[in-house]
């Protein structure tokens, strides 16, 4: 299963792009930590990212829930925690992201079931608005879209794949959607969180256990 990977800028050499990297891995976070700012956030009524307003303050309550739930309910079938359980290599995730967006509250949450189940990985957390070079690297379609999880090697910061903004089934969705509607409605947004309701995380944890291989 091949996952969506866009190194962008490729005129950027390597010792430039691990110092990208090295400078975001020490703005990072981890899952716990990016909870809890979330959380605070709520309280406070205010959203990570530049804009500020009203409806990206909703979107931020909304998706405190739904990463509530997610850590509450979300499961790793026994032949993924298998395959997990026998990674041998010490990555690093880097997934970059913020509180206001909906298929990352979906997603977060069950990237951090898997890497719970192997101390070789190491889920690090950054917002993109705050870290612009390292976003600007890894474009989808020309587009900052998140969350976009970046494995490295953890002692090289070689950048060894990339996975997001979607798993695979949903960007699959997405495009033929777009295909032949040329936009996404709010109601096929409608569609698209009901689905990730139904698959449960599953399809995510595939992708994961991919992008592993």
């Amino acid at each position: 299963m091949a996952i969506e990977s866009y190194f962008c800028s490729m005129e950027t050499d390597t010792l430039t792009l691990k110092d990208i990297i090295s400078e975001s891995l020490n703005n990072s976070m981890t899952y716990s930590e990016y909870r809890n700012l979330v959380i605070k956030l709520v309280e406070e009524k205010s959203t990570t990212g530049n804009d500020k307003s009203e409806t990206f303050v909703e979107y931020t309550q909304l998706n405190d829930r739904r990463m509530r739930r997610w850590d509450k309910t979300g499961k790793v079938a026994e032949d993924m925690k298998t395959k997990i359980k026998n990674f041998d290599k010490k990555v690093t995730w880097l997934v970059i992201s913020e509180s206001w967006c909906g298929d990352a509250a979906h997603i977060m949450p069950i990237i951090n079931k898997v890497a719970e189940l192997n101390d070789n990985i190491d889920y690090k957390i950054v917002l993109r608005d705050e870290n612009e070079a390292l976003m600007n690297q890894f474009l989808t379609n020309g587009g900052q879209s998140i969350p976009k999880l970046i494995m490295l090697d953890s002692e090289t910061l070689e950048v060894l794949n990339t996975f997001g903004p979607r798993p695979i089934v949903a960007t699959n969705m997405v495009l033929a959607y777009k295909e032949e509607h040329g936009m996404l409605t709010p109601e096929f947004k409608e569609d698209l969180q009901r689905w990730y309701n139904k698959d449960k995380g599953q399809s995510i944890v595939e992708d994961l256990v991919s992008l592993l291989n």
